[in-house]
């Protein structure tokens, strides 16, 4: 595996360190007025969700963990775990469904999910960045409050509650982005 150096650190990075794998989530680099810079990260454990905050200098080497990524099938949701299926090889996974935090609700029967490897153990689960939902209840547009930027509350089929543009009525479908969760455009 390729080490880097501390300062080469970026969020998103997957991280040997204390023999466990761990995900940068974010990363500040200081430059105090005395002694030597520093990268302060703040980490995540792949296997267990537990936290840490780790200084690394640019002399400091860690193991960078490349992880294979593979395209699966959605199947099914039971007792906690959800099952994807390889589309290759048929072959089917089961992982927690807490894996994808709040984001669970976006998943839809059939969606391909790109599923991160560590040496045959699947570590996590990412969905696509847009997802179509429908609009089950939202306000009725109220005519002159378009002149400013404005949006309303709205419900989605999957029970996310989401701020969308006046125009958008109920029944409509839109798309939404699984990252920041928010309203992208009509579908």
């Amino acid at each position: 595996m390729p080490k880097i150096n501390g300062n080469e650190i970026r969020p998103g990075n997957v991280l040997e360190h204390n023999d466990q794998l761990w995900v940068a989530v974010k990363v500040g680099h200081v430059k105090p007025g005395k002694g030597g810079a520093f990268a302060q990260v703040e980490m995540k454990n792949l296997r267990n969700g537990s936290k840490l905050n780790e200084r690394f200098r640019a002399a400091d080497k860690v193991e960078r963990v490349r992880l294979e990524q593979k395209d699966q099938q959605f199947l099914y949701e039971t007792n906690g775990m959800l099952v994807f299926m390889d589309m290759d090889t048929y072959e089917q996974i089961e992982l927690p469904a807490d894996i994808l935090g709040d984001r669970r609700p976006f998943l839809q029967d059939g969606m391909m999910v790109v599923i991160e490897y560590h040496e045959a153990e699947a570590l996590n689960a990412t969905l696509p960045q847009k997802v179509t939902c429908k609009v089950v209840e939202t306000e009725p547009v109220v005519k002159g409050q378009t002149a400013a930027k404005s949006f309303k509350p709205a419900l989605l089929d999957n029970g996310v509650r989401v701020m969308v543009p006046p125009f958008i009525g109920q029944d409509e479908d839109i798309i939404v982005d699984t990252v920041s969760m928010e309203y992208s455009e009509r579908a």
